[in-house]
């Protein structure tokens, strides 16, 4: 034991300190020539692309301000390049300079010069270019694609109309490249991702070639529905048909809104969407938006018939709508309300085997006729989901809207895609019904129903009265193949009901084991993406969510649900 005032431990102590203080030192050097190399190599990436940029201005004397000219045969394979402002998706909606490319049909981009590119667009054929009402800044364009668009500022007017002239042109030029290929052996690849898939020298993926077969083998698919083009290889996936090539770039011209266009050979398709298609075609469509051919003088175009003839056809067809027959205004804004069951036994005494009044009242053009549908039809579609209450139902005279609504319970498609061509409205809220919705009716019982709605535009975080979304219903119910699909259009996950109750939370009380995992690798994918600042998130995730949907769609009873097998 060591003596008061020993002096032994005051010199280990300063020992010590001395260590620490040369570590210190050690450290401190190493993170200074760290810091010092990060300055340098900063300052190489900049000067790198500065000269790369320099050397992209020197190619024409014309030059102006980073314009390319447009050269879809340059043996880089880069149609175009330069700088571009983009802005951010994200809340703040900054600005960011950063090199810009279109190469391969894909318009991309790069932050600094060797890093790994971005890809904005995966598809030109996919896509369309718009002027921009951006009131804040000069020579802004936008590029709109089925799942995004994005706002992009030129330095100039000279290179504002030659970017847009540029992506047009890529446009024309891949339609081009597609029609000489002539479903032959391709050479080039189609962009890899979660949306479309590699076409190398051969055959198409497995995914295009399921696809085309499946929905070509519905009514009516085997043509075109608006030429009659046989072979279609297009669709839109919004309206549920097939197109030949031309059609369908007229029906891409029209917006997404419109018409949602997607290749059934060069394309990957989600099961579900498969599903869809399925369930609508040609021939079901057509009685809708055709319904009145007979009694106009327009003609339907044909295979041979000219561009424009088709473009005004397609136009009269499905924008200004000239073809179906007219609803009548009594019934509009009504509220859908339900009978009792004591009611329905109480009219049952009175008139013996009544049926539903589904039947168009006289000198009315109702929708069973403008389906082709009769009551009967319809209520056999019905007859099981509203069997134990013995609910009666009134359809005919329904506001477009309410109709929407009804069918959507019922799972009848060409009645749902009928309310949407009368200007229903995808996100009409019953309010003598929770204030449901369309979506949270179709969320009961139906995968197909719900890629429906949501490919027309339905709002995945619209709630009802009790404060539940899609997300809050599919997991009370087990539906965990909807759970996969209300995630994968970006549901909230974190929204709570009145009850203070999340999606989460509903799982585990109900002690379901796939739709927990469901929703915790969402968010973690989520929160993975906000700090790599990908946007695609990770493969785990995207391959996790494939199997489900594949479950979902082709076998169901793989599922591990407390509710029935979606239909």
């Amino acid at each position: 034991n060591n003596l008061p005032g020993d002096p032994v431990p005051v010199f280990t102590f300063l020992l010590a300190c001395e260590v620490i203080e040369t570590t210190q030192k050690s450290v401190k050097l190493k993170l200074q020539n760290f810091y010092t190399q990060l300055v340098l190599n900063s300052a190489r990436e900049k000067r790198d692309m500065e000269q790369r940029h320099g050397a992209v201005k020197k190619k024409d004397v014309s030059y102006d301000d980073s314009i390319m000219d447009f050269s879809p045969d340059a043996p880089n394979g880069i149609a175009m390049e330069g700088y571009l402002y983009k802005r951010a998706s994200n809340a703040f909606k900054t600005w960011s300079r950063r090199w810009f490319s279109i190469q391969k049909n894909q318009l991309v981009y790069q932050k600094k010069h060797n890093e790994q590119i971005t890809v904005v667009v995966e598809d030109l054929r996919l896509c369309t270019v718009k002027l921009s009402s951006e009131q804040d800044r000069r020579f802004c364009f936008e590029v709109v694609s089925p799942s995004k668009s994005c706002l992009l500022q030129a330095d100039s007017e000279r290179q504002h109309q030659s970017w847009i002239s540029a992506v047009q042109n890529s446009i024309a030029s891949a339609f081009q490249d597609r029609r000489d290929d002539n479903l032959g052996p391709r050479d080039r690849c189609s962009s890899v991702s979660a949306g479309s898939v590699r076409l190398s020298a051969g055959e198409p993926e497995p995914s295009g070639r399921e696809a085309l077969e499946e929905v070509q083998a519905i009514s009516g698919n085997g043509q075109c529905c608006d030429c009659g083009e046989p072979g279609p290889d297009w669709a839109s996936i919004n309206l549920g048909i097939t197109l030949c090539i031309t059609c369908s770039g007229i029906h891409r011209s029209l917006g997404v809104h419109f018409s949602k266009v997607r290749s059934l050979t060069l394309d990957s398709w989600e099961p579900e969407l498969i599903k869809l298609m399925c369930e609508l075609g040609n021939t079901a469509i057509n009685k809708i938006y055709e319904a009145r051919i007979d009694e106009i003088t327009i003609k339907k175009p044909h295979p041979s018939s000219p561009r424009q003839d088709k473009e005004s056809w397609i136009r009269s067809k499905y924008v200004e709508k000239k073809f179906i027959h007219k609803l009548p205004e009594t019934g509009r804004g009504t509220v859908l309300l339900r009978s009792s069951a004591q009611r329905n036994r109480a009219a049952t005494q009175d008139k013996p085997n009544t049926r539903p009044a589904l039947k168009p009242k006289p000198n009315r053009a109702t929708l069973p006729r403008l389906t082709g549908l009769n009551p009967s039809d319809i209520m056999k579609n019905n007859s099981s989901s509203h069997k134990e209450n013995n609910e009666e139902e009134d359809l005919s005279g329904l506001h477009p809207g309410a109709l929407l609504y009804r069918s959507a319970a019922m799972q009848h498609f060409p009645l749902m895609a009928d309310a949407l061509a009368h200007g229903a409205d995808v996100n009409w809220v019953n309010v003598a019904e929770d204030s449901k919705t369309p979506l949270i009716q179709a969320a009961m019982n139906s995968l197909a129903a719900c890629e429906f709605l949501l490919q027309n535009g339905a709002n995945v975080n619209q709630v009802d009265s009790n404060g539940r979304g899609p997300l809050h219903h599919a997991t009370i119910l087990g539906h965990t193949g909807l759970v996969c699909l209300f995630l994968k259009r970006g549901a909230d996950y974190n929204a709570k009901d009145i009850d203070d109750k999340d999606p989460i939370g509903i799982a585990i009380d109900n002690a379901n084991a796939d739709i927990v995992t469901l929703l915790r690798i969402a968010k973690m994918n989520k929160e993975m993406r906000e700090m790599d600042g990908t946007p695609s998130g990770d493969d785990t995730y995207h391959d996790i969510f494939r199997d489900f949907s594949q479950m979902a769609s082709n076998n169901p009873e793989k599922l591990n649900r407390r509710s029935a097998d979606m239909k």
